[in-house]
């Protein structure tokens, strides 16, 4: 009996022993169960906040996207004006830039102060943009270059507070994108009535820089340079080379002219002058040549000859085929030089019989009667094969003319002025992807 209960024990502790050990073996194996599932939470855990910063900062693979805004202090106003305005210079500006960018960062501008809501910073911006344009003009009033840069960003501005007005008849060629961009809170029209009207005076200005560096060339080049052949050397009898006030005119010829023009030109285009406008001060330039001309014409009759009026028709055809060069034959401005092309062909047409009296009348319909009868006592031969124009001649035509009710003023107004008008034209650029070159000084902007 002892026996068998010794056995028992025996057998109860041995399995109290295996047991012991199983289970301290399971303990083990669930202590490193629970370590390898806290690693997987943890490594949850990391992944969950990668992927939300990921939503919430955009990828460093893609550009980021901007609202097409400058933000600036109200105390950076002054040197923003100082900056963008008053000390820009037209040629560090127009190589590889957007045409008009001054105007489309400070159009920036405008909208911060916009979209903040805050009428007297978009008030004090406005005032001061405007006071700074008409600065800087004064300051550089007989300065070409900078008429034509500021004329061209005064326009691009005017366009810009149109185009972004949120009025339907400046958004019909926006993108969606830049519908979105329009102004919210404020009603700019009033200023833009105030840019409108600087914009004229500068451009009236503008046309008088031009004016005054082309004038000298152009009696010189369209005149009395012959570059004929055969015409070179032949005066009137009785004529002397007459005197300039102008030094060492022969140096002028018709390529001076074009080269003046050319340079008007390109100037107004690498400023990114709006090509409608370029095409009304061309017209503008085209219309002070031939009235000089033909004033000087009037005054001269040692150029009033058959052979002469080949040579102003030859210029005539070089001052044509520069306007195709350039594309501008809608201009309108070969039609301001159809009184000079009249005259020079009044000067090469015969002028004796009845018949070549009413061809007169009838083809010189940009002349006046005045002009007309000018022209024709004026007519001097330079050689034996001309014929003066008799008296009687004269007579017939000026019976003729009596029936014209047209003016009885001889010479042209030089000083005449075309309505300028300035096109509405959209720009094609997202303000989003504008940016600001470092050598604009602009770093206190904040890009939004």
């Amino acid at each position: 009996m002892q026996e068998a209960s010794e056995h028992l024990k025996k057998q109860f502790e041995t399995e109290t022993s295996r047991l012991t050990m199983e289970n301290r073996d399971l303990e083990e194996e669930l202590d490193m169960k629970d370590r390898v599932i806290k690693k997987l939470q943890d490594q949850v855990k990391t992944l969950t906040k990668t992927i939300e910063k990921g939503n919430d900062v955009p990828l460093s693979s893609g550009p980021k996207e901007y609202l097409g805004m400058l933000q600036y202090k109200t105390e950076d106003e002054d040197k923003l004006i100082q900056n963008l305005i008053l000390d820009l210079k037209p040629r560090g500006v127009v190589v590889n830039m957007i045409p008009g960018l001054p105007a489309h960062l400070l159009f920036m501008c405008v909208r911060y102060a916009d979209s903040v809501n805050d009428a007297s910073m978009l008030k004090s911006l406005m005032n001061s943009t405007i006071n700074g344009i008409k600065q800087v003009v004064k300051e550089h009033v007989d300065d070409f270059e900078m008429l034509s840069f500021w004329l061209s960003n005064t326009c691009h501005f005017l366009n810009c507070l149109k185009q972004y007005s949120g009025e339907e008849e400046f958004m019909k060629l926006n993108s969606p994108h830049q519908n979105k961009n329009c102004l919210n809170n404020f009603d700019l029209s009033e200023y833009r009535q105030i840019l409108s009207d600087v914009a004229i005076r500068i451009y009236h200005r503008f046309v008088v820089v031009m004016e005054n560096n082309i004038q000298p060339i152009i009696v010189p080049g369209m005149l009395e340079y012959e570059s004929l052949q055969g015409i070179s050397g032949l005066k009137p009898t009785g004529f002397r080379k007459r005197s300039s006030s102008i030094d060492d005119t022969d140096a002028y010829t018709m390529t001076s002219v074009l080269q003046q023009l050319s340079y008007f030109y390109s100037t107004m285009c690498q400023n990114g002058l709006d090509p409608e406008l370029v095409r009304q001060a061309v017209k503008q330039l085209f219309f002070l040549i031939g009235a000089v001309t033909l004033n000087s014409l009037f005054l001269r009759k040692d150029m009033c000859s058959c052979r002469k009026g080949m040579q102003i028709r030859c210029n005539i055809s070089y001052l044509e085929e520069w306007l195709k060069d350039k594309n501008l034959q809608n201009s309108l401005a070969k039609e301001t030089l159809e009184p000079l092309s009249q005259a020079a062909w009044l000067l090469q047409v015969k002028k004796t019989t009845d018949s070549d009296a009413k061809e007169i009348y009838e083809r010189c319909t940009s002349l006046s009667a005045v002009q007309i009868i000018k022209i024709l006592n004026s007519y001097t031969p330079i050689d034996d094969f001309e014929k003066r124009v008799t008296p009687s001649f004269v007579r017939k035509v000026q019976a003729l003319l009596n029936s014209r009710e047209d003016s009885s003023q001889l010479m042209l107004d030089t000083k005449y002025l075309f309505q300028v008008t300035f096109p509405f034209t959209p720009s094609p650029h997202a303000l989003g992807m504008i940016q600001i070159p470092s050598s604009f000084k602009l770093g206190f902007l904040n890009r939004l």
